[in-house]
């Protein structure tokens, strides 16, 4: 276990990088997916990438609960079971069901997105189930809580239903993209982003933590400029696409 101070120090780093992580992909697009392109160094499979980069979410929240002394603590284990329902179905079931089409993902953005997870699974373990206060069963009733999971649940269905839509865009053994259609798909291009920034916003409000705020941060500091770029790629690439779609948030962005 690290000293609070140090822990806050670190935090306060990760805030800072996040800003300009902000920054740095309003110009330049992160590479994978629709938008791979050469130069990025080798390439790996696109489901082994998403597993590889995702379990370390899994694995640390688990250890830091399982090594905690809060193992019966009604509170602790409800938000450990919102994070594993999300990384879980991110790292297996994501991929599992990802067209094998799917572009190759360079290996630098794997090793990133590891990273990533790692210092933050080790941010937000090390505070909900070392630092951080002990909360009761009684944490479960109180607002922040009911108000922060209903979010994450909300979000989490957003984002699952959105992804489930784009999977069911090509047949098996097609290739290229069409127009999405359907649900929050009418408002916005990129409801699946939408959903994950109210879910990690949600964790945030029923963690009621600082590390909480810097996810739901460094969550919209990747996804609201990806969510712009795949905007522009959809309205260059179709010239019939809804003129009423905004990128993230309906009527605003």
């Amino acid at each position: 276990m690290v000293s609070a101070a140090a822990f806050h120090t670190a935090l306060l780093a990760w805030v800072v990088l996040g800003c300009g992580v902000f920054v740095a992909l309003l110009f330049v697009t992160a590479p994978y997916g629709r938008h791979v392109r050469p130069g990025w160094g080798p390439t790996m499979p696109a489901r082994v990438g998403w597993v590889a980069m995702e379990l370390p979410a899994v694995a640390l929240m688990a250890w830091f609960f399982a090594s905690s002394q809060r193992t019966s603590t009604t509170a602790a284990i409800a938000l450990l079971l919102l994070w594993e329902l999300h990384y879980l179905q991110r790292a297996f079931v994501f991929p599992a069901l990802a067209r094998e089409a799917r572009a190759p993902m360079p290996v630098v953005i794997a090793a990133m997105a590891f990273v990533f997870n790692v210092v933050n699974g080790f941010l937000q373990g090390e505070w909900l189930f070392h630092l951080g206060p002990v909360r009761d069963a009684g944490w479960l009733l109180r607002p922040q809580f009911l108000v922060g999971a209903a979010l994450f649940l909300a979000g989490m269905t957003v984002n699952w239903r959105a992804d489930a839509v784009l999977r069911r865009l090509r047949a098996p053994g097609e290739s290229g993209y069409r127009i999405p259609r359907g649900g929050v798909f009418e408002l916005v291009s990129c409801p699946n982003y939408l959903g994950e920034i109210v879910e990690w916003t949600g964790w945030a409000v029923a963690t009621w933590s600082l590390p909480g705020l810097a996810f739901a941060l460094w969550t919209a500091a990747n996804l609201v400029p990806r969510a712009l770029a795949h905007h522009r790629w959809y309205r260059t690439r179709f010239p019939d696409y809804p003129r009423v779609r905004t990128a993230l948030i309906p009527h605003l962005l």
